[in-house]
């Protein structure tokens, strides 16, 4: 199709289609789905950190009103003998260029030897309804011999420490380092450093529906149908036939309409995989619904990193040399291996030169809920780091933060600018395009201005008011491969079918796609059907994490649709015996470029595709009008935002107020800008939240303290301020379209933003804020000490 035509509705606002079903209760979650003669399904789970099962005694349960059965994970174990490892891909690059060690145990369906976490599963109760089921669980005896409980991530890598998985003889469960340029020789040699202590805390997504599975059994085809309410239905799919021994046709995997994921639902999970077994081996369709008590104890948790950061720079504020040790809590399994530390260590130099640089990583185990992705998967750690320092470096020399942050940002005659470190997926990191001084400029602008801000601030001070200015930059790598795939379709009719293995929670995904088709072929959105998370749509896909869908679906249509617009005009050059080269496609016609008159409808190319006597091919052209493509990205586009906040703190109260809030945003083309601020201020609540509110929190005996959502405390609307959002457009190079990932952007830069114009508040008092949660009893506690 050659170079992108200036778009009919790309760029535009089109309303969500998604949403008349949901705004008028027409739309469907997991939990109302209902299947003839549906059975339901409760989990017996630990209530102890860690310990031997040394038995699990049913029998009481089993015997109880309405239950038809039973299962613990020792006997489960023995009908399906675990896997005990699970697969770590890794790029090659990463295997013989970095230095690394990684051990990635598998989750057991039910838990058999020991329990490892609060919430674990150890048992299942099937029965007639669901009151009933946990009812039974009531009923189950677990005898277990009690082991020390790991809490501490830096006390698990001591010798003396108990052994999660002794198997491994470490709690490491990963170990990297990555070097670019010689950090040690600078910090040798130059006098001026800082070193700090910053720890990004442990929270998670909290989506409005909580987890979801059901499975039904067809004996006659020896096939198996799961719904569930993931972000990857063809990985369940994979998972769930080799779990049940069955080929990958006989299992379908569709996810219904999905109430948030935010990567908490990005994995597989035990229970993706004993449901559809327990369908099969019971013969009747069961469903389990997690209530948000379980989903708070046994739902991924996210964050939690502890690092040891170093920063040189000279009398400027230029930045000589970084280097960094981080600890990340993994909980008691590494569901995605390398993912998470890997992110933060390719995410802390952000948008900075910094010739030399030097990171060390290890994800740890200890008796907490597993650690994986929710919406930034790393980035967040990783520019509280960068972004503390920053300001850091400006107090230490007197400067505007924002100056020091001009002194070292990366310039647009620089792009595309190579970071001189590889990415996840092996390919040197390599930011294709963008802005980075005129975001910050942007964003201040958005606030009122920098000076204005100061004469306020310094006004405010007079009377007794503490007002801050905090600034968040980063760079985001979005669009990971390994690939994402479409299948494009003209349809009896002529609408255009389009299908996808991404899977969307809330994003407006058949909104999104159906744009991108319809300029790719001059229909209108309403012309497009598209399909999504569902693997009867389309043989693979990857699934919807990292800010990847709308980068890679759309390369893919635009690949499909080229290829299939090519035999879409031969066909129809036939009909109307003309050059393929002289015609176009305009409101769903194929028309003689200037005898507009001249035309035939996609609807009739349809027909005259179709196998038979009669069809209208030319010779050489197969029969249909369908193509698939799988794109397969060649690394990551880089999408990058300013965060600038303005807070007021309430001294004897240590409250914070959010004044006003700005975001200067660049994700190449933007696709429908509505939804592009939709994603963006979600994600921003959700990184207010992480600053100043959410905390999973656990006592020494590891206990988790914050289980019901009266302990863990979220924001509301009384809490967030109005946004003030800038879009910019520096298209990248690497997508046939311009597009980069947006999904993750508004989560990432909030915590450190707010703990920067809380620092900023404060200043006169000396008070230092390096981690997360900043709570009104951290505020009170620092300013005391200063005091």
């Amino acid at each position: 199709m050659g170079e992108r035509e200036k778009s009919g509705y790309i760029g535009t606002s089109v309303p969500r289609r998604e949403d008349k079903r949901l705004l008028l209760g027409q739309g469907q979650f997991i939990a109302d789905l209902t299947l003839p003669g549906m059975l339901h399904v409760a989990f017996v789970r630990s209530t102890v950190p860690h310990a031997r099962i040394k038995s699990v005694d049913l029998a009481r349960a089993a015997a109880a009103p309405g239950v038809r059965f039973v299962i613990s994970g020792i006997d489960l174990a023995k009908e399906l003998p675990p896997k005990l490892e699970r697969d770590h891909p890794l790029s090659q690059v990463w295997r013989e260029t970095i230095p690394h060690k990684i051990f990635q145990p598998r989750e057991p369906l039910l838990a058999w030897d020991k329990v490892r976490h609060v919430g674990e599963a150890v048992a299942a109760i099937v029965a007639d309804s669901h009151y009933l089921a946990e009812d039974a669980v009531d009923l189950a005896v677990v005898d277990y011999e009690l082991l020390p409980p790991v809490v501490d991530p830096e006390a698990a890598l001591r010798p003396d420490s108990a052994l999660l998985h002794e198997r491994y003889g470490t709690n490491a469960l990963v170990e990297f380092s990555i070097t670019k340029g010689d950090a040690e020789r600078v910090f040798e040699s130059h006098p001026r450093t800082l070193k700090r202590r910053i720890y990004h805390h442990r929270y998670g997504a909290v989506p409005m529906e909580c987890r979801g599975v059901a499975a039904a059994y067809d004996a006659r085809a020896d096939a198996v149908t799961i719904w569930s309410s993931t972000q990857v239905v063809h990985r369940v799919r994979s998972e769930a036939a080799l779990i049940l021994g069955l080929p990958e046709a006989r299992v379908r995997c569709l996810a219904l309409d999905v109430g948030g994921g935010f990567g908490v639902k990005c994995h597989i999970y035990g229970e993706d995989l004993l449901l559809p077994y327990l369908a099969r081996r019971i013969g009747r369709p069961v469903r389990w619904i997690e209530d948000r008590r379980e989903h708070l104890q046994a739902a991924c948790h996210s964050r939690d990193q502890v690092h040891e950061a170093e920063i040189a720079f000279d009398d400027t504020g230029k930045i000589l040399a970084l280097r960094d040790s981080l600890i990340m809590d993994c909980g008691a399994w590494n569901p995605i291996g390398i993912g998470i530390p890997g992110n933060t260590a390719c995410h802390i130099m952000g948008p900075y030169k910094i010739d030399n640089f030097s990171v060390h990583a290890r994800a740890v185990a200890t008796n907490k809920t597993p650690n994986a992705p929710y919406r930034g998967a790393g980035r967040q750690e990783a520019v509280l780091v960068m972004e503390r320092l920053m300001d850091l470096v400006a107090r230490e020399l007197g400067m505007e933060p924002t100056a020091v942050r001009r002194r070292n940002l990366i310039t647009p005659a620089e792009m595309p600018y190579s970071v001189g470190i590889p990415y996840r997926d092996g390919q040197p990191i390599v930011y294709d395009s963008g802005d980075y001084p005129l975001a910050l400029d942007k964003a201040l602008e958005a606030i009122g201005g920098l000076d204005e801000f100061r004469r306020r601030q310094r006004e405010a001070r007079s009377n007794g008011r503490y007002l801050g200015l905090g600034l968040g930059l980063y760079t985001e790598g979005t669009g990971v491969g390994p690939f994402e795939g479409a299948t494009v379709r003209i349809e009896p009719g002529g609408k255009i079918s389009v299908g996808s293995g991404a899977c969307p929670q809330g994003q407006g995904m058949e909104t999104i796609y159906s744009q991108i088709t319809a300029d790719l072929w001059k229909v209108k959105p309403d012309d497009v059907v598209v399909s999504l998370a569902d693997t009867a749509v389309i043989p693979m896909g990857f699934g919807t994490i990292a800010s990847r869908s709308t980068v890679n679906v759309s390369s893919a249509i635009y690949v499909a649709s080229e290829r299939l617009r090519s035999k879409v005009l031969a066909i129809a050059a036939n009909m109307l015996e003309c050059a393929a080269a002289d015609l176009e496609l305009r409101d769903g016609r194929i028309s003689v470029l200037g005898s507009p008159g001249a035309s035939v409808s996609l609807a009739d190319v349809e027909r005259a595709s179709r196998p038979g006597w009669n069809h209208q091919r030319p010779k050489g052209v197969d029969a249909g009008l369908e193509e698939t493509y799988y794109w397969e990205p060649p690394t990551v586009t880089w999408s990058y935002a300013v965060h600038a906040v303005i807070v007021e703190v309430d001294v004897p109260l240590g409250h914070v107020k959010l004044e006003q809030y700005a975001i200067a945003h660049d994700c190449g083309v933007v696709v429908n800008p509505k939804l592009a601020d939709g994603q963006v201020m979600g994600g921003t609540v959700q990184g207010i939240g992480g600053a100043l509110f959410e905390e999973y929190s656990y006592d020494a005996e590891g206990q988790l303290h914050t289980g019901s959502l009266a302990d863990y405390l979220m924001p509301t609307a009384s809490d967030v301020p109005s946004f003030k959002l800038v879009h910019l457009e520096s298209p990248s190079r690497l997508t046939p379209l311009g597009v980069k990932g947006l999904g993750e952007g508004g989560a990432i830069a909030p915590p450190v933003a707010i703990a920067n114009a809380v620092c900023d508040a404060l200043a006169p008092f000396g008070v230092e804020f390096n981690a997360t949660p900043i709570k009104p009893e951290d505020i009170f506690r620092a300013l005391r000490r200063a005091a």
